[in-house]
């Protein structure tokens, strides 16, 4: 049992709670029993967990499992695992993950390369500058939810694996295909050539959300939370649509603004396809 707050693997976890650590290890924490289970469950790569004894009883299943597929496994005492934790009542499990190339490719735009399963209306989102780790987290789990079949996301906003961007995602991370792109308006502009519509959300629009036609391949586009889109990717959208606002109310959580557009697309697929 490690018992030590001088230890070097405590010492190398607690700094990926910074960017900065991320960067330079290459890695990323998971946090909490479901998130290290939806995690396993997805086959994705574990380096190390550190768990308490505490823990090891209440989900002996679960330990098992994680046995197998980390490559250290190590006991810790509980004042141990509380510094190692950016949560303020840890439940006991804490795993160190290596960041992968969670990507898809450019070339899942093309119709013949959809990994759409269903014949529903393929549906991607694009994210620009968005800097709450809640709101990206919430975004992800909406999307994953509403069947989207990728992300795309400005590397100029927060970290994909921040650790409250995948606590907020409650174990989609694992489950929706992403990809950090540094030239986003590069990237859209790539998927216009092969057909796929870009819609963007500003408040100017004329056009409300439930009005647009979603039953075609379509990006929707989300901006910062404070200041919106750019004008560099207004400008090569095809449409904009707004949600409807009462007066006095400026603006919506961008995470609330993605998941109703989101399910409007979806609602408008199930209902071409005589779904119920």
């Amino acid at each position: 049992m490690l018992t030590s707050l001088q230890n070097p693997l405590i010492k190398q976890i607690r700094k990926l709670h910074t960017a900065k650590g991320r960067r330079n290890y290459q890695q990323f924490i998971l946090e909490g029993t479901h998130l290290i289970e939806a995690a396993c469950m997805a086959n994705y790569p574990i380096e190390v967990v550190c768990y308490t004894s505490n823990w090891q009883a209440q989900h002996p299943d679960l330990w098992q499992f994680v046995t197998q597929q980390a490559n250290r496994v190590e006991s810790v005492d509980e004042r141990v695992l509380n510094t190692m934790t950016t949560t303020v009542h840890p439940e006991g499990i804490i795993a160190v993950a290596s960041r992968l190339s969670k990507d898809f490719d450019t070339a899942i735009f093309s119709d013949n390369n959809s990994t759409n399963k269903d014949n529903s209306t393929q549906l991607y989102l694009a994210l620009e500058t968005i800097q709450d780790p809640g709101n990206l987290g919430t975004i992800i789990r909406t999307a994953a939810a509403a069947g989207v079949e990728g992300l795309l996301i400005s590397d100029d906003s927060v970290d994909l694996d921040h650790p409250k961007v995948l606590r907020a995602s409650v174990g989609a991370w694992f489950n929706l295909p992403m990809k950090v792109s540094s030239d986003l308006a590069t990237e859209l502009k790539a998927a216009q050539q092969q057909g796929i519509q870009i819609v963007a959300t500003l408040p100017t629009a004329t056009q409300l959300y439930w009005e647009f036609n979603f039953q075609q391949p379509t990006i929707i586009v989300l901006g910062n939370e404070g200041a919106g889109l750019s004008q560099a990717l207004i400008d090569l959208t095809n449409q904009q649509v707004k949600v409807p606002l009462s007066g006095g109310v400026e603006s919506l959580n961008v995470g609330i603004c993605a998941a109703l557009i989101l399910y409007e697309a979806q609602r408008q697929n199930y209902c071409h396809s005589g779904e119920s």
